[in-house]
């Protein structure tokens, strides 16, 4: 089935515009104008992907992506933030609200379409990790199952936070993660850990696993944003 793919835009124009071009590439299409119908779009079609526009009449496309992050049913589609603000600030902005890429107005269209294929094929590679027990990625080996990690073939002792920290980022490659949200899903419940506490742990874990702390090639540090497992 091919996957659909859900535009959310309030410029009716460049909906068709995107649409038209998707639907050529072989991908199923859905439209929404607005934030509520983006919200209704995303649970009632379950699509692959959206790209959403920052700027929304009604609920704005920031809060669309966050209030997608955090149901349950929706909160793995992946969201490609489309908008005419360039900033670097809102940028990183809309990484933290949970988008896993940004594109700018005015747009080629076969710039996003470059970064529809790329953004899915990592959608494939998490839900593969996450089915698979063996993680494996340029030397680095995770046994979800026993809880091993090798380098190079030799064995690395982990801490439970670390490994618990080393198994979410590779499970989502590519996915850039601000510390608040590294908290909520490795630490979860623990009270009084502080944002920096996540800093501390992937020196400690970079200390373990990276061939050259000063160069990481798994762990790499987004500026402003926070951390992500290197993209395949």
């Amino acid at each position: 089935m091919a996957p659909g793919i859900l535009i959310v835009d309030d410029e009716k124009d460049i909906v068709d515009l995107v649409a038209y071009n998707v639907e050529k590439e072989g991908y199923k299409v859905f439209k929404a104008y607005d934030g509520e119908g983006a919200l209704r779009a995303a649970r009632s079609e379950k699509p692959d992907l959206i790209v959403l526009d920052l700027m929304l009449p009604g609920i704005q496309g920031l809060e669309v992506c966050k209030r997608i992050r955090r149901n349950p049913e929706t909160a793995g589609i992946p969201i490609i933030m489309l908008t005419a603000r360039g900033e670097e600030f809102d940028k990183v902005v809309g990484l933290e609200s949970g988008a896993d890429d940004y594109i700018t107005k005015p747009f080629s269209v076969k710039e996003l379409l470059a970064r529809v294929k790329a953004v899915l094929r990592r959608a494939d590679a998490r839900q593969a990790s996450e089915k698979a027990e063996i993680f494996e990625f340029k030397g680095l080996r995770i046994d979800l199952k026993s809880y091993e990690v090798t380098v190079g073939g030799k064995n690395v002792s982990l801490s439970r936070t670390e490994f618990n920290l080393l198994r979410f980022l590779s499970r989502n490659p590519g996915r850039v993660y601000s510390r608040e949200q590294i908290l909520d899903q490795v630490w979860r419940d623990e009270s009084f850990v502080e944002p920096r506490t996540v800093d501390v742990h992937v020196r400690r874990l970079r200390a373990q696993i990276e061939p050259d702390e000063s160069s990481p090639i798994y762990i790499v540090t987004v500026r402003g944003v926070g951390y992500k497992f290197m993209d395949r």
